[in-house]
């Protein structure tokens, strides 16, 4: 039974994310062109987490179609980004072509990854809008693990578990909290444009801080830092204003709940 759920849940999400590539691309949230003239992809709540990266080994989970992964090889990483979407890593290899960058990248479910990457690296990154797509955190962390040198970085910059207990408008409480059943959902558009044509089924599970930070701690990390941002650097929900260049709440809510967390974890000697 839970081999089936995994192929259903995969599945469904492999085909989600292939159908929003274009988009997404074409998007003014992506600004494709002003990548290609050098601009990075990377916002603040991350540079500052993430340090000097200049010639560390750096493995990114969840890359979508490379845009941060290209901006930390831009910034002297030797990096390899992975992502189920084969149609997104298609389009990250193209992206990197044009950008003359030094990157690497791997069609992969995370909790497949060993089977298809080798390797340690110096640090594992992560973020915005990643772990919801996957249902065991444990497994998640067991991954991490597997991919860090003895005292290697774990850096996760991720959207704050409250933001998802809201609907879509974010008129009221939802969904639980804690990890319980899949959500199961049906979105016209997406995230980085309202309007693209596209509609697809999604499959998502909510993770608490606590069972994140349990997940990590059970695999041998260490927690180094854990912060809270009242404040998203991507106009990517309903009924956002932006109080100040680049960085959106949502106007009815204010700065009353958290929209970001940032946390690095360090890996215990093996």
């Amino acid at each position: 039974m839970e081999n089936n759920l995994s192929a259903h849940y995969l599945k469904v999400n492999k085909e989600s994310w292939n159908k929003r590539v274009d988009a997404h691309v074409q998007s003014d949230f992506y600004d494709v062109q002003g990548f290609l003239k050098g601009k990075s992809s990377l916002n603040n709540i991350e540079l500052d987490i993430l340090g000097d990266v200049s010639g560390k080994s750096i493995l990114h989970l969840q890359c979508h179609f490379g845009q941060d992964t290209i901006s930390l090889a831009r910034m002297g990483a030797s990096i390899t980004g992975v992502d189920l979407s084969d149609k997104a890593i298609q389009q990250a290899k193209e992206l990197a072509t044009q950008c003359h960058a030094d990157a690497t990248f791997v069609c992969s479910d995370i909790y497949d990854l060993p089977n298809h990457l080798k390797g340690e690296f110096d640090m594992v990154y992560t973020s915005y809008g990643t772990i919801g797509w996957l249902p065991d955190l444990d497994k998640w962390a067991k991954v991490v693990s597997h991919f860090l040198k003895p005292h290697g970085r774990f850096l996760i910059v991720e959207f704050h578990p409250v933001v998802w207990m809201f609907d879509d408008d974010f008129s009221k409480v939802k969904y639980r909290y804690f990890n319980s059943d899949p959500i199961i959902e049906i979105e016209e558009g997406t995230y980085a444009d309202r309007e693209a044509t596209i509609k697809q089924e999604c499959i998502t599970w909510n993770h608490g801080l606590g069972e994140v930070v349990k997940s990590l701690t059970n695999n041998g990390l260490t927690i180094k830092s854990l912060d809270e941002f009242d404040y998203s650097p991507y106009n990517c929900f309903k009924h956002t204003v932006e109080f100040e260049q680049g960085k959106f709440r949502i106007e009815h809510l204010g700065n009353k709940i958290p929209i970001v967390y940032a946390l690095e974890a360090i890996k215990e000697s093996n």
